[in-house]
């Protein structure tokens, strides 16, 4: 039996909603209504709904800014909204999507073309809860070190920020899209995956590790790597297993080819790995661990530019200089004393 994410619809007309939900009903949706802006806005900001089909026109609040409104709320996982109007121009149809819709359906509404658009958002919406899934899975791996709070969160939102600043430039303009944006995202926070094949007395050792223990924290590399391979061989066509096996492989090679476990150099090393070293070693520069204080901003900024084209890649560091104040502002937005690990809302939740 097919299980049908919850819909909240939302129209003053009394004719329509009666129609609408109808259909929903008939297709096993389950769904509640509202008969105005405000009212439904209140009952979106519960929670409880999945996906939210509004009228544009309604008394109170009007559908574009109820769905601005949906869209700036810290609600615990992402809601799928539907705009419906009267209006079929194209610069009204760029209007609603530009609120944050995330469709628009032109009244009036047949049942075959509400069914695609519900399908759309599914689809959507199986996506979205598979990248959650797979940041809980890193997050059980980081779960072991207690002094590692958010960084993941920050880790994948620094690497997003230096992949857009490459593709602005000539050079990468033909590896990065936005496909490969979202993925970076999407797979950053498994880098350290295979840390939980680390035993804990080395993972969590508060002193400096001997160069045998060391050999064995490198290892997670590999681990992590191998982990994904075997999750890739079960599924062939999956771009983010790719992506993440290559991060989990290669984000402590180093440019000038000393680093491990392959020695790769230069442009060997893929560039997801090459952008991931970057965003994971600023945040470890910056952050508190039990073997040291967090460095200033400044200190991290000298240390990653006296590795530029030894460690760091010499345009992953441009694109760091270039976005340097967004990577303050993703440090205090996801600090730890901001986040906490909600299991059951969501893989973090941030105070505003």
């Amino acid at each position: 039996m097919t299980v049908h994410p919850s819909v909240l619809l939302i129209d003053d007309d009394v004719v329509a909603t009666f129609a609408l939900k109808s259909m929903l009903t008939d297709a096993g949706y389950p769904v509640e209504s509202a008969s105005d802006g405000l009212a439904g806005l209140r009952m979106a900001l519960t929670g409880r709904y999945r996906i939210i089909i509004t009228d544009w026109m309604m008394p109170e609040l009007p559908g574009v800014e109820l769905c601005k409104k949906v869209r700036q709320a810290n609600l615990p996982h992402y809601v799928y909204t539907i705009l419906l109007s009267q209006r079929s121009r194209s610069a009204d149809v760029v209007e609603g999507l530009n609120s944050g819709a995330d469709d628009y359906l032109t009244k009036p509404i047949t049942q075959g073309e509400l069914m695609a658009k519900l399908r759309g958002a599914e689809r959507m919406l199986s996506l979205i809860t598979r990248d959650v899934t797979i940041f809980s899975l890193a997050k059980l791996a980081e779960s072991r070190d207690p002094d590692t709070g958010a960084h993941l969160e920050r880790v994948r939102h620094n690497a997003r920020v230096l992949a857009e600043e490459l593709r602005t430039m000539p050079d990468f303009e033909a590896q990065i899209d936005d496909e490969f944006i979202r993925l970076l995202f999407l797979t950053a926070p498994l880098h350290d995956i295979g840390k939980v094949g680390i035993p804990d007395i080395i993972l969590l050792k508060p002193d400096r590790l001997s160069d045998e223990e060391f050999e064995v924290m490198k290892s997670h590399t590999t681990i992590g790597a191998n982990t994904l391979e075997a999750a890739l061989q079960a599924h062939p066509g999956a771009l983010y297993l790719q992506m993440a096996r290559d991060i989990a492989l290669t984000h402590h090679e180093r440019f000038d080819g000393t680093g491990y476990p392959l020695g790769l150099k230069g442009t060997a090393i893929p560039l997801s790995g090459r952008i991931v070293a970057v965003a994971d070693v600023y945040d470890a520069l910056t952050s508190r661990r039990v073997y040291k204080s967090a460095y200033t901003h400044e200190v991290a900024q000298a240390i990653i530019l006296e590795q530029r084209g030894r460690q760091f890649d010499p345009d992953v560091v441009e694109a760091f200089l270039s976005r340097e104040r967004e990577f303050r502002r993703i440090k205090e937005q996801f600090s730890d004393d901001n986040c906490t690990y909600q299991p059951t809302a969501g893989p973090l939740h941030c105070a505003a």
